[in-house]
């Protein structure tokens, strides 16, 4: 087992602690290591610390013995009557086994003082691969968060990694090697958190809690490994309710030379759905855990993404799976390996991990539906049907004063189109009247910009508010508004006006690729200018029935290159499905015409468009039929159900 902790933002440097496993051919029983104090640091002190490594001899009911006495340097824990390393006693109704623990290596650079995280790596994979993670989020921890007052009251710490050397094991080929992986990962994490009892070795404010789970990180068949170590017998209970998997294979083994680990795959994925079965949630030992199963896409050769599919096994409340070439500001396919490193990637990665943190609880993490709302913020486009709109859990921002009996300025089923913020010199309110009625459950609102919606407080070019009424209500507080914005004419009497009382949406946001013609891929390298993400809001009316008004407000000063897109529509309108079969598909293929006054996103839906191993092209032609430029190229997410966002060439002008 090795450590990295964040507090050192060195990439190349040594990992703090070191834990090695024999690869000699003898038994688990047998397996001797040696822990010490690394003697450059300048409170040299040595321990050994011995685990119960027998796991599948010992009932799960069993009573182990930690018996521990240090010797006269109050460093190393010894059996009374021998002096040697302390063994585990582990009792049974029948009997008494007693194995040796296997000593660990450990060499801190610094005390700790974080929330431990642990990587396992893959099937001959190395325990350096943590290094990228890590690193990023060292450096975004001690140049950005430890300075934000918020963060830190928020109970965001450093993230001390830790990480398992398995000798690059053939983890993919042989059952007992992952269940060996899973039972030493567990005996790991037992002693991970040991670390954080001891005064000499960890730095952390005695008013905390202690730390009673790790976060892990598995690579590969690492990510299958943090899943059986839940159904081992040594597994600490509540020792582990975060998994982020990256290209692991979790709906079936890669490979199926070895009938065992086809049969472990069965046994784990069975323990797991009968778990979320539970009738009552006291009765699933799951219930804390979240797993996030993260794909790397065409590009993964390796593993399958069809793989690394949660559908059939964990609950959209408790988990799921993405593509890295969805992931906001990600948006690219990546390879078995690069996935650990890949720059985009790592720093989304070490964020969320940030933001699911809380090192005022004792399991170090937010409660388990927080935790998944904000891995779906991070790692989800916010398309999905799970996605969740925050934008009613916030207090309203700011009170907007306009003259009473006046109209929107937008006349419903229309349009608006802004095709140069800032054209009038300063800011602009246009308002959208949000429908009622019967038939308003069947509409939905959409909104598209190429400018990042600004959030309460700031004073970026564009905003986006949802108003309703503000009459005063007996014995309501006094509501602080962070803006007042008034755009009423200046002869108008103060009886005359109305005041709305609005909520910024920019919390509901979703970030998509910008796409023009101009632009090749959704990313950007070294040595190009980054584009700035198209800013997506949409709504079905029921998740904004409280409100009655839109409000797109034009902040900018001065003319832009800035355009903004927004309407309501109907939803039968915005879906199209085509009954053609796939042997007619694969024959002849399929046309479609979208009509020129269609909304602005448009959902096709092909059933017989089911199977990942057919490739589909897919192309898109224009009209061109207008002297005027497109604001933007259509756009596609990459579902089974495509999506179509309409483009500028005939509606937008």
């Amino acid at each position: 087992m090795k450590r990295r902790s964040s507090g050192s933002a060195e990439d190349s440097a040594p990992a703090c602690i070191e834990t090695t496993r024999s690869r000699e051919p003898s038994t688990l029983n047998d397996q001797r290591f040696t822990a010490r104090r690394s003697p450059s640091s300048p409170n040299e002190q040595q321990y050994s610390s011995t685990r119960a490594t027998s796991a599948r001899n010992r009932t799960s009911t069993s009573n182990v013995d930690w018996r521990a006495i240090q010797d006269q340097n109050g460093f190393r824990e010894k059996e009374p009557s021998t002096g040697q390393p302390l063994a585990v006693t582990t009792s049974s109704e029948d009997d008494t086994v007693k194995d040796p623990r296997p000593n660990y290596t450990a060499t801190l650079k610094d005390a700790i003082s974080g929330i431990p995280v642990l990587f396992i790596p893959g099937n001959a994979g190395s325990y350096k691969q943590v290094r990228p993670i890590a690193s990023e989020a060292a450096n975004y921890f001690h140049n950005v968060l430890q300075h934000d007052t918020a963060a830190t009251d928020a109970g965001i710490k450093n993230l001390d990694f830790f990480t398992v050397d398995f000798n690059e094991d053939f983890t993919a080929f042989d059952g007992q090697t992952m269940l060996d992986q899973a039972e030493y990962a567990n005996e790991a994490i037992r002693y991970i958190l040991s670390l954080y009892l001891d005064p000499r070795l960890s730095d952390r404010d005695p008013d905390l809690p202690d730390p009673t789970s790790v976060i892990v990180l598995g690579h590969s068949m690492g990510g299958i490994v943090a899943r059986t170590m839940l159904i081992m017998p040594n597994y600490q209970t509540d020792s582990i309710n975060t998994i982020v998997t990256m290209s692991a294979p979790h709906a079936r083994p890669p490979v199926t030379f070895d009938p065992q680990i086809v049969q472990i795959y069965e046994d784990i994925n069975r323990h797991w759905r009968d778990s979320y079965s539970q009738r009552w949630a006291d009765d699933n030992p799951l219930r804390q855990v979240t797993l996030v199963s993260i794909a790397g896409g065409g590009l993964d050769t390796v593993v399958p993404s069809d793989y690394a599919s949660l559908e059939s096994i964990v609950p959209d409340t408790h988990g799921f799976t993405v593509f890295t070439s969805t992931i906001p500001n990600v948006w690219t396919s990546m390879d078995h390996q690069a996935i650990t490193w890949c720059d985009q990637f790592r720093k989304v990665i070490a964020r969320a991990l940030y933001e699911i943190v809380d090192i005022g609880r004792a399991s170090q993490t937010r409660p388990r539906a927080e935790r998944m709302g904000i891995f779906k913020k991070w790692f989800l486009t916010g398309l999905e049907n799970v996605a969740e709109k925050t934008v009613t859990q916030k207090e309203p921002s700011t009170l907007l004063t306009f003259e009473d009996g006046s109209k929107p300025s937008i006349v419903p089923g229309e349009r608006l189109t802004l095709r140069k913020l800032g054209i009038d010199g300063g800011p602009t309110t246009h308002l959208l009247a949000i429908p009622s009625g019967s038939s308003a459950n069947a509409k939905s609102f959409a909104l598209l910009s190429n400018a990042e919606l600004s959030s309460p407080g700031d004073e970026g070019p564009l905003g986006v508010l949802l108003c309703s009424a503000h009459p005063p209500e007996p014995g309501q507080a006094e509501i602080t508004f962070t803006m007042d914005m008034d755009i009423s004419s200046d002869d108008v009497n103060n009886g005359s006006v109305a005041k709305l009382i609005c909520h910024n949406a920019a919390s509901d946001v979703v970030l998509l690729p910008a796409s023009t013609r101009a632009i090749a891929n959704p990313f950007f390298v070294d040595g190009e200018m980054r584009t700035q993400p198209f800013s997506y809001l949409q709504y079905d009316l029921k998740d904004i029935a409280g409100y009655q008004y839109v409000a797109v407000v034009d902040n900018a000063g001065s003319r832009t290159s800035s355009w903004v897109v927004a309407e309501f529509s109907d939803k039968s309108a915005s879906h199209s499905t085509s009954d053609i079969g796939l042997k007619q598909l694969l024959a002849f293929g399929l046309q479609l015409h979208l009509p020129s006054k269609r909304p602005m996103v448009t959902e096709i839906h092909i059933p017989s468009v089911e199977s990942s191993l057919l490739a589909y092209n897919l192309e898109i032609e224009g009209q061109g039929c207008s002297q005027q430029d497109e604001l933007f190229a259509p756009l596609s997410p990459r579902h089974i159900a495509l999506y179509a966002l309409a483009n500028e060439t005939q509606e937008f002008r």
